[in-house]
């Protein structure tokens, strides 16, 4: 009988540790719905623009393939986007800055498609109230210095169409920055490329530093009077990739007020993944096939690329990377430089996604997971959107000074 007595007694410890160990996990899971569906979510680059272009591609229809559209982005929570405004940097002159207008052409359009799900927005105070109203902000960047084709008035043209990033280079060197893609020439601003700057502070205009060489973004800290922000750039420490940045990079952005924005994609979160996939002669093969028959459509060229990695990841010929990389690189950025300067740049429809972040529709993993690693709700929504918005209006007021100066 004591025997059983004790069995019996262990049986309830038993059931109650399995209680009491289940209920926070629910607490936290309702804190993390809770918190995610009341911030503002605000992703800082999404290349979906290609879709529109080549595909014709509607944002209000759930889509099978790619990674953004109306009912995923409400399903996940995700209410103010930069869309990407690019063209491959080996396309120059009149050609890119042609390709700029339509891609920023095809991306008003969606608004005016859906005027009762998107609302254009330049500001941070347009972003809080389209969210105030239910409404997703869209907003635009340019990724990449070379389409404004050495003109500041294409610059302004940009700016007057509601553009309010620009990246200075994307993956090669221009005559006036150098491009983290272009080898190891470590070329910085020249000049007039210190005057784009300029340009930009005084447009309202955030200067973005993913994908520039390591000179060109201290250049740019120097010359910029506004924070900047690295729109999808993930820890050089953790995945020694040219376009993520190191340590002392991200000390020196959030010294000068800036934002790190992580990007999501697994050559740039995952160092395993990185060096296999440089190696792998197949991977190259394939994707080189996929780029050749697409043709001009870029869209088709990434889609078609993410599939073949994430085929040779199942398959085991490339390692596997998981979603909760995303939050290790926040983790050490922001025990870097605290909470006030990391955000989020996914990168969508323009990578190859974790598994478990195939589309924007999982964004609320992000959330828990930083409650459960012990980040305060301030802290979370900080890192959802609100640091961004910050740079924004800091961005803003510089620019209104300037243009008050000059009257």
């Amino acid at each position: 009988m004591h025997t059983r007595y004790k069995l019996f007694a262990a049986m309830i410890v038993l059931a109650a540790a399995l209680t009491s160990s289940k209920m926070p996990a629910d607490e936290i899971s309702d804190r993390a719905h809770k918190l995610h569906f009341s911030s503002i979510v605000l992703d800082t680059h999404d290349d979906t623009p290609q879709r529109f272009f080549f595909q014709h591609f509607d944002l209000g229809h759930r889509d099978a393939e790619g990674h953004i559209d109306i009912p995923r982005m409400r399903e996940g929570g995700l209410n103010a986007i930069f869309f990407s405004i690019w063209c491959n940097a080996k396309m120059t002159g009149a050609p890119a800055t042609k390709r700029a207008f339509d891609l920023i052409n095809e991306t008003r359009e969606q608004v005016t498609k859906h005027p009762q799900d998107l609302a254009l927005a330049t500001t941070a105070d347009e972003i809080r109230r389209a969210h105030a109203a239910g409404k997703i902000s869209v907003l635009m960047g340019v990724e990449g210095g070379h389409m404004i084709n050495n003109d500041l008035n294409v610059l302004r043209r940009f700016a007057a169409l509601g553009v309010r990033y620009m990246t200075l280079t994307h993956t090669a060197d221009l005559d006036w920055a150098g491009s983290s893609g272009d080898g190891t020439k470590g070329i910085g601003l020249s000049a007039f490329g210190k005057d784009v700057v300029r340009e930009m502070n005084k447009l309202g205009m955030m200067a973005d530093i993913s994908h520039v060489s390591d000179k060109t973004f201290y250049d740019a800290l120097e010359v910029s009077a506004a924070p900047m922000i690295a729109s999808h750039s993930s820890c050089r420490a953790i995945c020694d990739a040219p376009r993520n940045m190191t340590d002392d990079m991200i000390k020196a952005l959030a010294a000068k007020g800036g934002v790190i924005q992580i990007n999501y994609h697994v050559a740039f979160l995952s160092q395993a993944y990185r060096d296999a996939s440089n190696k792998s002669a197949e991977l190259k093969s394939r994707v080189a096939a996929v780029d050749k028959a697409a043709g001009e459509d870029e869209a088709a060229s990434i889609r078609d690329g993410e599939k073949i990695a994430h085929q040779m990841m199942a398959e085991g010929k490339l390692p596997q990377v998981e979603w909760e990389a995303i939050v290790d690189h926040i983790d050490h950025a922001v025990k870097l430089v605290g909470a006030d300067h990391v955000g989020l740049g996914s990168d969508f429809d323009g990578s190859v996604m974790p598994r478990g972040m195939e589309d924007c529709s999982k964004l609320p993993k992000l959330t828990e997971a930083m409650l459960r690693r012990g980040y305060s709700e301030d802290d979370i929504r900080k890192i959802l959107g609100l640091n961004t918005l910050r740079v924004m209006e800091a961005v803003e007021r510089v620019s209104h000074e300037m243009q008050a100066r000059s009257k």
